[in-house]
């Protein structure tokens, strides 16, 4: 590949649109590495270290919870933007926020908020929450409230994963909906499936779910990989093959995320960053081959790994409990912390229940739901 195809194409931190509030510039870090660091600094950052990716600390002290994801999502992306020509420190900087709106639980917590949510015709979703929480809830400056991030952060928070619609959310009109964003938030969305696809193969297999045969059996890219390693390394044990043969994958879906956006960039003639913001459909993209094997890596993490009975009954006993938790509080408003009692007599009680909710660690919450709704408690 032509080294930094895509340099004609990488946002140039000078145009950025600034910041919400105006402040001095740094004397030797640009706006986008102060942005990376704010994020690094924030306390909702540092809450992923205790929740969830997929499997629950319990099991094994080495399964991913989402702070080494998303220090796995980082790397990979930060990879990416870099041989592309692209900025790779704002890549870094969204890479690095992408996950912090997460409630406990991975996507089961997600979906019972939102559940609870749609009763009162409002909703739940993970990238609107970090949104909030770098403009509202962390507070760590003097001069302004929340972290204060760049426009192009904050748009690629709420944009990374999914184009906006023109009218869907009136507080996100300034994101500018009808627009695609960089290619530097573009490339964290198959920057993070990358990750998880193959992080959930690596604790899938620690945890006895995943099968190499079986795995094989229904990706046959995957049987090629294994057959050569078998070839080469006839010898070593079955788990440092398997570990071998998910390094391959890895370099094979990065390589194939760098190549697939190079040709679809340079096969539509963008020459400009605004050039891909008209653009009428993204351009960062695995290639055709890259794309398939993605797909049955998927495909097998759901049948074999995803629905397994141990994971299906720990989602449903987590779920379960978010729901008493969320009843709890509703009913019993002053059993909130006294801030989020006060910000209940100016916002809508249940939005803020699922704000208290959804900043809780997995730890945090069985120790309050244990407080509340449970008199031997449970951890």
């Amino acid at each position: 590949m032509t080294p930094a195809p895509l340099a004609s194409l990488r946002f140039p931190v000078a145009s950025s649109r600034g910041r919400r509030y105006q402040e001095f510039p740094h004397r030797y870090r640009n706006d986008f590495q102060r942005d990376r660091d704010r994020v690094v600094h924030a306390r909702a950052f540092r809450r992923l270290e205790n929740k969830t990716q997929v499997f629950t600390p319990g099991l094994s002290d080495h399964f991913r919870n989402r702070l080494t994801h998303t220090i796995e999502v980082s790397q990979i992306a930060r990879t990416v933007a870099g041989v592309l020509g692209l900025d790779e420190d704002l890549t870094e900087a969204l890479a690095l926020a992408h996950d912090i709106g997460h409630p406990p639980f991975g996507h089961a917590g997600e979906a019972e908020l939102n559940l609870q949510m749609t009763r009162f015709g409002d909703l739940f979703d993970h990238n609107l929450h970090a949104l909030r929480l770098v403009e509202i809830f962390e507070q760590r400056y003097a001069m302004f409230p929340g972290l204060n991030l760049t426009f192009e952060v904050r748009e690629g928070i709420v944009k990374h994963s999914r184009d906006l619609t023109p009218g869907e959310n009136p507080t996100l009109d300034e994101y500018m909906p009808h627009l695609r964003p960089p290619l530097e938030a573009q490339i964290i969305d198959l920057a993070d499936e990358i990750a998880y696809n193959t992080a959930d193969l690596d604790d899938g297999h620690s945890a006895g779910l995943v099968d190499p045969d079986a795995l094989a059996a229904l990706v046959p890219e995957v049987a090629e990989i294994r057959e050569s390693i078998d070839t080469r390394y006839p010898g070593a044990p079955e788990r440092t093959q398997f570990l071998e043969c998910l390094r391959r994958i890895i370099d094979i879906l990065v390589s194939s995320l760098m190549e697939g956006t190079a040709a679809a960039a340079l096969a539509v003639r963008v020459a400009s960053v605004e050039d891909v913001r008209n653009h009428p459909v993204r351009l960062v993209a695995l290639t055709e081959a890259g794309a398939r094997l993605n797909a049955g890596l998927k495909r097998f993490l759901h049948e074999h790994v995803y629905s397994t009975p141990v994971l299906l009954a720990e989602r449903e006993r987590c779920t379960k409990a978010i729901g008493e938790l969320f009843q709890h509080f509703l009913s019993n408003p002053d059993a909130l912390p006294e801030n989020y009692q006060s910000e209940a007599r100016h916002h809508p009680p249940h939005r803020v229940v699922c704000d208290y909710i959804a900043g809780m660690t997995d730890g945090y919450f069985w120790r309050t739901w244990a407080q509340h709704l449970s008199a031997a408690g449970n951890e």
